[in-house]
C-alpha cells in the first residue's frame, strides 16, 4: 500500500460520515401542545365527613338526616368504605353510639363490608363520633393568570387557549369519578342501545314511540 492509500482512505470515510449525517438531518422537535393536550381533565382526593355527638337516648333525628344525607353522597362520589371512628376509652355510650350508626348506615342500604369501624385518640372521651368517607374532586385549572401577544403566536396556540373549556367542564361534572373510569352501563340500558343501533343500521327510526296525548299540543292537563 502507498502512502497515499491511508490519507484517500481517511478521506473517503469523512466523506462517508458527512453524507450519513445528511440524511439522517435535524432532530425531530416535540409535537406542539395543543389545547387539548395542555389542559386536561384531572381530579386530586378529598375527605367527606361529620361528627355526631354521642347520646345516651340513641340518634337524634338531626343526625338521623345527616347520616341520610352522608350516605346520598357516598353513594354519588364516595370512594371506598365509610369509616366509623369513636373515640377511644371505655364509654359505653361512645361505642353504642358508633354501633348505631353502623346500623343506621345499612338500614340505608350500605352493605356491612362497606362500614369501616375504627377508633381515634382523643382528649374527652364524649368526643363525637366522626363518620367519613374518602372522596375525589375535580381539580379546576386557574385561567387567564398570563397572557401572551396574541398576534406574536403565528404557529402555536397562547398557554390560555383551552384552559376556560376545561375549567368549565370541572365545575359541572357530576361525580368525578368519571374522569378516571366511565362507569359500567346497566343492563337494561345497555339492551335498549342494541335495539337502537340495531333500527339505526336497517334504516328504521330509533327513537322510542312517543305517547299519542303529547305528540301534538296538549290541550287539557289536569292540575
Amino acid at each position: 500500500m502507498t502512502a497515499r492509500a491511508p490519507a484517500a482512505f481517511a478521506l473517503v470515510l469523512a466523506g462517508s460520515l458527512a453524507l450519513a449525517a445528511c440524511a439522517a438531518g435535524p432532530a425531530l422537535a416535540p409535537p406542539a401542545l395543543t389545547p387539548t393536550s395542555r389542559w386536561t381533565l384531572q381530579v386530586e382526593p378529598g375527605l367527606d365527613r361529620i361528627a355526631l355527638a354521642v347520646r345516651e337516648d340513641g340518634l337524634s333525628p338531626a343526625q338521623g338526616a345527616a347520616l341520610d344525607a352522608l350516605a346520598a353522597r357516598h353513594g354519588h362520589r364516595g370512594v371506598g368504605a365509610i369509616s366509623v371512628a369513636a373515640p377511644a376509652g371505655e364509654d359505653p355510650d361512645a361505642a353504642r353510639t358508633a354501633w348505631s350508626i353502623r346500623d343506621a348506615l345499612m338500614a340505608r342500604g350500605l352493605p356491612a363490608e362497606a362500614i369501616r369501624m375504627a377508633g381515634y385518640a382523643a382528649p374527652d372521651p364524649r368526643a363525637p363520633v366522626v363518620v367519613s368517607f374518602e372522596t375525589v374532586e375535580a381539580r379546576t385549572p386557574v385561567c387567564g393568570r398570563d397572557w401572551e401577544d396574541l398576534s406574536a403566536n403565528l404557529n402555536r396556540t397562547p398557554n390560555n387557549f383551552g384552559c376556560a373549556l376545561t375549567a368549565n367542564m370541572a365545575a359541572q361534572i357530576a361525580n368525578p369519578r368519571d374522569i378516571l373510569q366511565p362507569r359500567a352501563m346497566p343492563l337494561q340500558e345497555s339492551h335498549r342501545a342494541v335495539v337502537v343501533f340495531d333500527n339505526y343500521r336497517q334504516g328504521r327510526r330509533t327513537s322510542a314511540p312517543q305517547e299519542e296525548l303529547v305528540r301534538g299540543r296538549v290541550t287539557q292537563v289536569v292540575e
